[in-house]
């Protein structure tokens, strides 16, 4: 069960983080509006991932696995960072954050479907 809510979450986030530099680029192509849904995306993509870390801690104590919340408390301070500095219009740390998230997200979200999440215990047996 949390096995498949960790995937969930996982998948929803990296949706909405390839969403981010859709509306950065409506915005640079001269429309307006894309610089609204740029911010309402960086609402949504920053909320999915503590909803994504509430999940990883729920999985390192039921399952034992800590790399789930390691890897996502790492996302959670780039990606706040990140929205901070879009916030303040410091381009030259924003987009290359923006750039990394994206990668770190993609890696995540492939680790997540390739690699199954079991007991150590099942391991063992």
């Amino acid at each position: 069960m949390w096995a498949t809510a960790w995937r969930a979450a996982v998948t929803t986030h990296v949706v909405a983080v390839f969403g981010q530099p859709v509306f950065a680029g409506v915005y640079l192509s001269g429309d307006f509006d894309g610089l609204g849904m740029h911010g309402t995306g960086a609402d949504v993509v920053t909320s999915l991932c503590l909803v994504q870390l509430v999940v990883a801690i729920v999985l390192w104590a039921r399952l034992r696995r800590a790399w789930p919340f390691l890897v996502t408390l790492a996302l959670a301070v780039a990606e706040t960072a990140q929205y901070f500095a879009g916030t303040a219009g410091a381009l030259w740390l924003h987009i290359p954050l923006g750039v990394f998230t994206v990668a770190a997200a993609a890696l995540l979200f492939a680790a997540v479907w390739l690699r199954p999440l079991v007991r150590p215990e099942a391991v063992d047996a």
